[in-house]
């Protein structure tokens, strides 16, 4: 099976080139030499006219949000800590991912157990590039992992983007 090469690339003239030589050098030698003309001037038309090949683009911010949201709730789902509850225990989605007093308890006697879930609506408390860092190694910006019970997480750069534009995307209450 013979594999094209896209047009308007470097080996789609080449091979046009190798094909017209080919062609071509067959019609000189004969009587054709007005369709021989019009072969050839259509190939420098469309050599001239090759698109320029297309940067690459970071994806619509709307499906880069989205895609965060997605991970945020419903894989990573870091509003079970994140977002305060209510006082029948369902999550008060006025405040979401607005920072929590944890709920959970260690099994057995952890001295430094967190007391609250920081926020993470609006403003990380980090960089970019500490949020992605934790996100993808499970290191935080001090170099240490951070405490149970927060997973450690090992996301893709691209996830951990999409995360960071959703949190960033959410409008805070006042703390």
């Amino acid at each position: 099976m013979r594999v094209h090469p896209a047009p308007g690339t470097y080996m789609h003239m080449v091979m046009a080139l190798r094909f017209s030589k080919r062609f071509l050098g067959s019609l000189r030698s004969t009587r054709y030499p007005a369709i021989f003309a019009l072969f050839a001037a259509a190939i420098l038309a469309s050599a001239q006219q090759a698109p320029a090949p297309k940067a690459a683009h970071a994806p619509d911010r709307s499906i880069l949000v989205g895609r965060g949201k997605y991970i945020v709730d419903s894989v990573a789902m870091c509003g079970t800590c994140h977002t305060p509850h209510t006082s029948s225990g369902a999550p008060d989605m006025a405040h979401n991912l607005e920072g929590a007093p944890l709920w959970l308890n260690p099994t057995m006697p952890v001295t430094d157990w967190p007391l609250r879930a920081p926020r993470l609506a609006g403003t990380p408390s980090g960089t970019d590039a500490e949020v992605t860092t934790l996100l993808t190694t499970g290191y935080w910006k001090d170099g240490k992992h951070l405490r149970p019970p927060m997973p450690q997480f090992r996301m893709t750069r691209d996830d951990a983007e999409a995360v960071i534009a959703y949190l960033r995307s959410l409008t805070p209450g006042p703390e």
